[in-house]
């Protein structure tokens, strides 16, 4: 399956930012502050992720075909 970069880069955001939102509540049971992290911190960069990578997708569906 190869995927433009454009695409890669937007599934890319949307993955990496649903994972640490989900580590971030505590549905992943990873522990963030082994590594010196607070929840919070997962939290407020995972939702900047994934709301960068909806905002991505959500252009690129608006924009139709150019």
């Amino acid at each position: 399956m190869n995927l433009p970069p454009s695409k890669t880069r937007h599934l890319a955001f949307v993955l990496s930012g649903g994972v640490l939102l989900l580590i971030g509540f505590g549905w992943l049971p990873i522990e963030l502050t082994a590594y010196e992290f607070q929840n919070w911190h997962a939290i407020l960069l995972g939702g900047f992720l994934f709301a960068t990578g909806i905002g991505f997708v959500v252009y690129k569906l608006s924009r139709g075909d150019e």
